[in-house]
């Protein structure tokens, strides 16, 4: 008898475990960049379906949707001034940090979870920015750097967060709209969907857009990549020869 209960007790569990999911889209999972390109928006269109045995929550849901950008090495100094010149002083490596982050949430992220599973669940912009794996470890030393570097990528309109950034078109399809400023980097873009209820997660899924170069743009920067001793020398030798052609034509006889 203990057993038989033990087993339906699982299967209860698995069964709650599982009571929503999430089925999400989005409105382009590839995005060009040419020579016109001014920046652009992504929607992210989902629906939560609860199986034929749940019944309806008590309260409503709220979603988050987290967008990452290509990692990258960044290094955040800090400059003192000594008479007319700024010199620098200590400094902080982010060797893993995202190009590029936005937080949209159905409300105050706040009022949707307890801070415990915030910082333990990486929701949040803030919970992510301090998260142990976003720099190396020194402690409580290296915190002003990270407020330094949010504050940076924020003026660079590249870590965003919108606490009403999703809406319920009913109490069970949701839209939320990625922007992408013409400063985005290119490369591939992970969107994180997280489902909420009475401050719990229930769901999780994750989608994949990119950003790609295309035309001069794109051909240039392959020539740079790949054949970047011809390309040096190129670049070098059209920049004597503009010089020389400007000292030509302006000469004063």
């Amino acid at each position: 008898m203990r057993l038989a209960a033990a087993i339906l007790i699982l299967l209860g569990t698995m069964v709650c475990a599982h009571a929503e999911t999430l089925i999400t889209s989005l409105s382009n999972h590839r995005v060009l960049i040419n020579s016109n390109y001014t920046g652009t928006q992504i929607a992210v269109f989902g629906a939560i379906e609860r199986d034929a045995q749940t019944i309806a929550r008590a309260t409503g849901y709220d979603i988050v949707v987290t967008v990452r950008g290509p990692r990258q090495f960044l290094t955040v100094r800090e400059k003192e001034r000594l008479g007319p010149v700024w010199i620098n002083q200590d400094q902080q490596k982010f060797p893993t940090a995202p190009s590029y982050l936005n937080v949209l949430s159905s409300r105050p992220i706040e009022e949707i979870t307890s801070d415990q599973l915030r910082q333990r669940q990486k929701i949040g912009l803030s919970a992510i920015i301090n998260s142990g794996d976003f720099t190396l470890a020194r402690g409580g030393a290296d915190q002003p750097f990270r407020d330094a570097l949010y504050r940076l990528k924020s003026e660079e309109g590249l870590y965003l967060e919108d606490e009403r950034g999703v809406t319920f078109l009913t109490p069970e399809i949701f839209r939320a709209a990625i922007a992408l400023p013409a400063t985005a980097p290119p490369g591939n873009y992970d969107v994180d969907v997280t489902l909420f209820a009475d401050t719990v997660i229930l769901a999780r899924t994750q989608t994949h857009f990119e950003l790609v170069k295309t035309g001069f743009e794109e051909q240039i920067g392959v020539i740079a990549r790949d054949w970047s001793l011809a390309y040096g020398l190129t670049t070098a030798f059209i920049a004597l020869l503009f010089g020389w052609l400007a000292s030509t034509i302006f000469r004063r006889d």
